[in-house]
């Protein structure tokens, strides 16, 4: 079985990630930071929205392709993921400070996704979908 929707919301994380680690880098190499944050708040900011996206996006990943081996994705997985995917995206430009309602929207893609995974995951072992 090829899970589709997984490897396809995998490949746009890895690219998310990517652009995340490469905003960091910018910052590292203005600045000369060569370990951590070097006290200074934009690259603070930016290493934790990377740190976000890696706390968020691998479990999701995981409750998206389990839902998707059961066949319980259907047409509603694919756009949902991509929706938290793009909120990842906002949260990320959020942390910058500039658009301020891009962590709200990060947090709550990701909430909705994951609570939705929840109820398909629950759901489905319980026989009830």
């Amino acid at each position: 079985m090829i899970l589709q929707t997984t490897l396809c919301l995998t490949a746009a994380a890895l690219v998310i990630n990517f652009w995340l680690s490469m905003r960091c880098g910018k910052v590292r190499a203005a600045e000369k930071i060569s370990v951590g944050d070097g006290g200074n708040d934009l690259m603070a900011r930016r290493m934790r929205a990377q740190l976000n996206f890696i706390e968020q996006t691998p479990i999701t990943l995981i409750g998206i392709g389990l839902v998707e081996i059961a066949g319980k994705g259907g047409q509603w997985l694919a756009p949902l993921g991509a929706v938290f995917l793009l909120g990842r995206v906002c949260h990320g430009i959020g942390m910058d400070g500039n658009f301020k309602p891009g962590r709200g929207i990060g947090m709550l893609t990701g909430m909705v996704l994951q609570l939705t995974l929840v109820v398909v995951a629950v759901g489905t072992a319980l026989g009830k979908f």
